[in-house]
């Protein structure tokens, strides 16, 4: 099976090589790498051309944001199957991507549409000290209508699945993602597989990462999204509920 997997970047010069050597160094040999570059003026577009080698599109234009820049991505996408890795990010190890397909190509699992995991928040690939597990768990459904989601950058869809759910609301900001996710879940009954295990390792300080402000801010734009695609639930306990869920992924570390 094909995949498709692709990493947006923007001003990413110290993170986006490292990125780029974790997709080529992935033992699964029919990969189709997409890198969109949001026109950075870092050095980002030079790492990248020179270790292009297994990049079958670049592109390096302004966009409207990294949920603008994925869905160029997806546009581009022919694999099978698809997924994103950020320019921050790598992959556990080097069999990932082949232990992705393989879910995918299990007898009985014809019907499987979608599979994630958890990943981990370091400081940096140096740095032995695990900050938070992002522990994700078998879907049941409403539950992204308590604020759940997989971890993103561990879920792969089939690409006729994509096309049933559609693209990311950019006018969601950073809550674009669980929206997509409640959509993909909730909305369309995607099934799927869990894995309970890494399978990507993620930088501290990326775009999820803000202020108490502006966190309130987009958890209420999450807030009316869900509501919109159906969510019953008041904003009170929507947030206790959501907050309260991933309050254990910064004390569950080893």
């Amino acid at each position: 099976m094909k995949v498709s997997i692709i990493t947006v970047v923007f001003d990413s010069v110290n993170t986006v090589r490292d990125a780029l050597l974790s997709v080529a160094d992935q033992d699964h040999d029919d990969i189709e790498h997409i890198v969109i570059d949001g026109a950075s003026t870092d050095g980002s577009v030079a790492v990248i051309r020179q270790n292009s080698n297994r990049v079958a599109h670049f592109v390096s234009e302004p966009d409207q944001g990294i949920y603008d820049a994925m869905n160029k991505g997806l546009r581009l996408a022919s694999g099978d199957i698809i997924g994103f890795l950020n320019s921050d990010d790598v992959y556990a190890n080097r069999s990932v991507v082949s232990k992705i397909v393989s879910a995918f190509q299990q007898k009985g699992s014809e019907d499987l549409e979608a599979v994630y995991a958890d990943l981990i928040y370091l400081d940096s690939l140096s740095d032995t000290k695990i900050r938070r597990r992002w522990m994700s768990r078998h879907y049941v459904a409403g539950l992204c209508f308590k604020g759940w989601m997989p971890a993103h950058p561990t879920l792969y869809i089939k690409s006729q699945k994509f096309r049933e759910i559609g693209f990311f609301n950019t006018s969601l900001g950073n809550q674009a993602d669980l929206e997509f996710c409640a959509r993909a879940f909730e909305l369309h009954n995607m099934s799927s597989l869990y894995f309970s295990e890494i399978w990507v390792w993620m930088r501290t300080g990326g775009a999820s990462q803000s202020s108490i402000r502006s966190m309130i801010k987009s958890n209420w734009r999450s807030y009316r999204a869900l509501r919109h695609l159906g969510m019953k639930r008041d904003p009170i306990s929507y947030f206790l509920i959501k907050f309260g869920s991933k309050l254990p992924q910064f004390f569950t570390k080893s």
